[in-house]
């Protein structure tokens, strides 16, 4: 396969994969649903508990004031708390409130669960193809966040 097809390919079928995913986990939400970019800083923030928003901005490759926007939405709705950080009181620290962790955690579960039904429906080989293909799909993660920490 030409590596242009093989680019274009493989990212077609990620960005398939991951539409598909959503799609199908957000039809069994009961909770109101959430923008991507808003599941990306809890999820950030669960992983780095008291981390800034500049530091949110720049780990999410947003601008601050996009930040500060989904902040002030995830503080109203009960998922962020934002407290002065003691070290510059001009900033602020984020925090994971419970309902964030338990609707991140209720959504791996469910996700993880859709693609292990899926999955098992594959062939042997094509499970095995899967596997094999999973530490070159990190890699290309890790590339592509690596270029981006260069821009």
């Amino acid at each position: 396969m030409e590596s242009e097809s093989l680019a274009d390919d493989l990212a077609e079928a990620l960005v398939g994969v991951q539409r598909l995913i959503r799609r199908r986990l957000r039809s069994g939400m009961t909770a109101p649903l959430l923008r991507g970019a808003e599941v990306e800083l809890l999820r950030l923030v669960v992983a780095r508990p008291g981390l800034g928003v500049s530091d949110a901005a720049r780990e999410l490759y947003l601008a601050g004031n996009s930040v500060s926007t989904l902040v002030n939405r995830l503080v109203r709705d009960g998922y962020l708390i934002r407290e002065t950080d003691p070290a510059d009181r001009r900033a602020a620290r984020l925090l994971p409130t419970e309902a964030a962790e338990a609707r991140l955690r209720d959504w791996r579960e469910r996700r993880t669960a859709l693609v292990r039904r899926q999955v098992g429906r594959l062939e042997e080989a094509d499970r095995k193809a899967l596997e094999v293909a999973l530490p070159a799909l990190r890699r290309l993660a890790e590339n592509l966040h690596e270029e981006a920490e260069e821009t």
